[in-house]
């Protein structure tokens, strides 16, 4: 690690501090922007779809769009901020993001609506990393820090949930297009207060020349990636096609990390993500959103379509998922984080949330809210929310401050990834389990009102066999956890980040819809 590199990290780093708590506020608003986005639009779909005549074999390129963008050029992004410096990239990344929006609002037909959700995606790639690295390059006292990412940790981990409540009110008693007009005030008062009150601590930035063949390599094999698993849910892991995106992807990300060995000045340095506690972070964190992304599409569908709730009503079923998130990461997180090693948070809240989705397993049409779902989503919110917190913040400690914003990238990229997989492959086992129930009751019932009672038992009995699976994901996660995140706790014994980097690399403390 070179000196001055070393003096940023050990430095009391008064110089960025006036303004740090005021700088965590417009941050925090920019992420739960792009949070917000994820699932949003996803209740304003069906609405869209209809003004603008879209197709159903077409309706899905509004969320493939977004995904395929945002997920394949994170890379890029977190390297484009640690090259212009993450102050600029933030700024930059909002304007476009609004610009972006306002276009989705405006589309007059399908082809301006994907257009306008894939520039999204490309400008939430560049935002996404630069907002996570600035909070890593300027919190770097402890007990702050845990602060900071744990209030930045709920708003990740609960952002889709209040999607769901804001894009309910804004498509029922507005219309769609305000699910994006909505982007445009939070883009204009983050980016005017980043712009007058974020000062980026100096001598962090990586200006060394860009990775042309890692940047293609990424790009294409994290879109090929994410389209296969899109594609999947669509049109079966059978087609040709979703296989050959799975090989194409297989072999374009082996090639970029046989070349990020070999060139000099790598997109992705293989020391981020070959350190043990942030390859753990990764993996645990990505797995944990596979399960969260597949819980949240079957809980909407759930309570949409077998309990007969509103767009608005569904959203609000969310809120103990969200408080528990909030409390999970602002209060158990934070005042954890300085006394206990990181994977003492992790590990027991991936198993709550475990535990949360195990309740529904029990799932049936007459669930009563209030005596299963209340609770479960409970122990959801409050196992994610407190193991997303440390997850957060371990992902960039220690770091050299040039890798910041591809460290924060992989965050992103674990969480989109996740969410990509999560989606489809629960999808094709609530749909594969569907089918199989109908098939083997849909013999009995006579009269229409029974066929319709075996159709929506089978929805449920869906449902409740892919959320086995997502029970399944989030012990593993937990073991990952517990097993590799091995960073002891502020103050106690440093864990030296594999790359031997210095003295001030030392890490001492601790991903995500998209």
């Amino acid at each position: 690690m070179s000196e001055t590199a070393s003096k940023t990290l050990a430095a009391p780093a008064r110089e960025p501090d006036a303004g740090r708590w005021k700088a965590l506020v417009f941050i925090a608003l920019a992420q739960l922007m792009v949070v917000l986005d994820a699932t949003i639009v996803n209740i304003a779909l069906p609405s869209a779809q209809q003004d603008l005549g879209i197709s159903d074999g077409n309706r899905q390129w509004v969320v493939t769009a977004y995904a395929l963008a945002f997920g394949g050029l994170l890379l890029f992004g977190g390297r484009i901020a640690d090259l212009w410096g993450r102050k600029k990239a933030f700024v930059v990344g909002l304007g476009g993001f609004a610009a972006a929006s306002a276009l989705g609002g405006a589309a007059t037909n399908e082809a301006m609506m994907f257009g306008a959700r894939a520039l999204q995606g490309v400008f939430g790639a560049l935002l996404a990393p630069a907002a996570l690295s600035l909070l890593a390059v300027m919190f770097t006292d402890a007990k702050e820090r845990a602060k900071a990412f744990g209030i930045y940790g709920a708003i990740a981990g609960g952002g889709g949930a209040v999607g769901l409540i804001l894009g309910g009110f804004l498509t029922e008693y507005l219309d769609w297009r305000w699910t994006f007009f909505v982007n445009i005030p939070f883009a204009i008062v983050a980016a005017a207060g980043a712009y007058f009150v974020i000062r980026e601590p100096e001598g962090g930035r990586n200006r060394s020349p860009l990775d042309i063949p890692g940047v293609i390599l990424s790009t294409l094999g994290l879109v090929a990636l994410v389209y296969g698993f899109t594609r999947a849910e669509s049109n079966g892991w059978s087609d040709s096609l979703t296989i050959g995106m799975f090989v194409a992807s297989a072999v374009l990300l082996l090639s970029f990390v046989l070349v990020e060995s070999k060139v000099k000045a790598p997109l992705l340095p293989l020391r981020v993500v070959t350190e043990r506690n942030r390859g753990g972070i990764y993996l645990s964190l990505g797995l944990a959103i596979i399960a969260m992304f597949g819980l949240f599409l079957f809980l909407t569908y759930y309570l949409q379509i077998v309990k007969g709730y509103s767009p608005v009503k569904t959203g609000f079923a969310f809120l103990p998922m969200i408080a528990g998130m909030i409390t999970g990461s602002t209060q158990i997180g934070t005042r954890l984080m300085t006394r206990v090693a990181p994977r003492l948070l992790m590990g027991p809240g991936f198993l709550v949330a475990a535990l949360g989705m195990l309740l529904l397993t029990q799932l049936e049409i007459g669930s009563s809210y209030a005596a299963l779902l209340l609770p479960a989503m409970l122990l959801l919110g409050l196992g994610m929310g407190t193991a997303f917190m440390p997850a957060m913040s371990l992902a960039t400690q220690g770091v050299e401050p040039r890798d910041a914003g591809v460290a924060s990238a992989m965050v992103n990229t674990s969480q989109q990834v996740g969410g990509a997989i999560g989606t489809a492959l629960l999808n094709t086992i609530a749909a594969s389990a569907t089918t199989a129930y109908v098939a083997d009751h849909i013999a009995g019932a006579t009269s229409r009102s029974q066929q319709q009672l075996v159709q929506l038992e089978a929805m449920v009995q869906g449902y409740t066999s892919a959320i086995w699976f997502a029970v399944g994901i989030l012990v593993v996660a937990a073991a990952i956890a517990l097993t590799f995140v091995n960073a002891g706790r502020p103050g106690g014994t440093p864990v030296a980040s594999s790359s031997g980097e210095g003295a001030a690399d030392e890490v001492q403390i601790p991903v995500v819809a998209h």
